[in-house]
């Protein structure tokens, strides 16, 4: 068990325990009240056990607070599985997260997503996708399911075509000169961003470099409509769910966007990066 867990779940079981003194009863009344062993109402407390969602509301409502138990919910979903890490994930080759993605962005109406160092999947073409799949899987030492999982990548841009959906995406520009692949397929990727631009489901914003920002780039992050955060890093994909959480990531994404090339602008930002391609 994680430091940071632990102390997550020492500090829910101390906002319990506050609940349960506010009503003036001992830990075995409260647990009389509950149909529990006074044993089980300690643990809690203690954070030397994890609660259930059944559990909490159970105790919200012990306490005559039942108005609480939506924050307590978020508390423990806060501590349980907000981190994954990739090489668990990839045990058994990348298609598999790529399927799960398909289902996360078929779910969503409206998505916002910003990245600093790559093209987003959304938008790769298979050989820029393939490039990135073999680097990672060199990193991880996953299995190589490179075919199935460009495959996958490109059927969860299915998407893009529906109608009812929008994808609000912002890349720095930097992303644009990062040159993980041969010069031709990077001319294709940036091709195809600029096919992008004018798409109904898609709105496209170039961060330029030398921009006035009202913060620094950051890292990438996906905001799936108002119901969960999703931020990779290099051995974990994180996911947040709380209020405060996708209110903060959606400041974020707004101050990013005040500064961002659209249109025209951002035709141009890419075609700047195209013309700075030297021959293969």
């Amino acid at each position: 068990m994680t430091t940071d867990y632990q102390t997550a779940r020492v500090a829910l079981g101390a906002r319990l325990r506050e609940l349960r003194t506010e009503t003036g009863l001992t830990g075995k009344d409260f647990a009389d009240r509950l149909g529990w062993q006074p044993s089980k109402v300690s643990r809690l407390e203690h954070g030397k056990q994890t609660a259930t969602e059944a559990d909490l509301e159970a105790w919200a409502a012990a306490a005559g607070a039942p108005e609480h138990a939506a924050d307590l919910k978020s508390r423990l979903r806060g501590l349980e599985s907000q981190q994954r890490s990739w090489r668990r994930q990839l045990a058994t080759g990348h298609r598999p997260v790529q399927d799960r993605y398909v289902v996360e962005y078929r779910q969503t109406a409206t998505v916002r997503g910003y990245e600093a160092t790559v093209i987003p999947g959304l938008f790769q073409t298979p050989g820029y996708a393939r490039h990135l799949l073999l680097q990672n899987a060199d990193l991880m030492g996953s299995p190589r399911d490179t075919d199935e999982a460009v495959a996958a990548r490109m059927r969860r841009q299915e998407v893009l075509y529906e109608a009812g959906k929008l994808f609000r995406v912002l890349v720095w520009e930097g992303a644009l000169h990062a040159l993980i692949c041969p010069h031709d397929v990077m001319a294709g990727q940036l091709d195809r961003l600029v096919g992008l631009i004018g798409m109904s489901t898609v709105e496209l914003g170039i961060v330029p470099l030398g921009a006035p920002l009202g913060l620094t780039p950051k890292h990438g992050f996906w905001i799936f409509g108002e119901k969960r955060v999703i931020v990779e890093t290099i051995n974990t994909e994180l996911q947040y769910d709380s209020v405060d959480d996708l209110a903060l990531y959606g400041r974020v994404w707004d101050r990013l966007s005040e500064g961002a090339a659209h249109g025209a602008r951002a035709h141009r930002l890419i075609a700047r990066a195209r013309a700075h391609l030297s021959p293969a």
